[in-house]
């Protein structure tokens, strides 16, 4: 089964051609999970990453890229497995988070996780 988007989505949908402008010249923190639409793993976390996006809309700008369409970006940030989300400063990596977690708690966590040593 594969997830669904809804119009309430509180993630960006990213390409080759939107990722830099959204990820490499944003100053802000961004987490982007790299994802696939027939991912079971993905599915199971969708709903969990849609309620983490918008607690955190306020402080990171989350998106996604669709590795089976962008091949580029994929390889270019070394996904060897879906999901992973990379969190970014200032258009660098600053950590990633490879796997299933559905716990809201712990997701959000590790997407602010790698931003908090950024402020002291």
């Amino acid at each position: 089964m594969s997830a669904t988007i809804d119009v309430a989505d509180a993630i960006g949908t990213l390409t080759h051609s939107t990722f830099k402008r959204a990820v490499d010249e944003n100053i802000g923190p961004v987490a982007v999970e790299f994802m696939s639409y027939g991912c079971g793993h993905c599915a199971e976390l969708e709903p969990v990453l849609q309620e983490a996006a918008e607690l955190l809309k306020s402080e990171v700008a989350c998106y996604r890229v669709n590795v089976a369409v962008e091949h580029g970006l994929a390889a270019e940030y070394r996904i060897t497995g879906t999901p992973t989300i990379v969190m970014f400063a200032q258009g660098a990596e600053a950590g990633r988070v490879e796997g299933s977690a559905p716990q809201l708690a712990a997701l959000v966590a590790a997407i602010r996780g790698p931003f908090e040593s950024q402020h002291d």
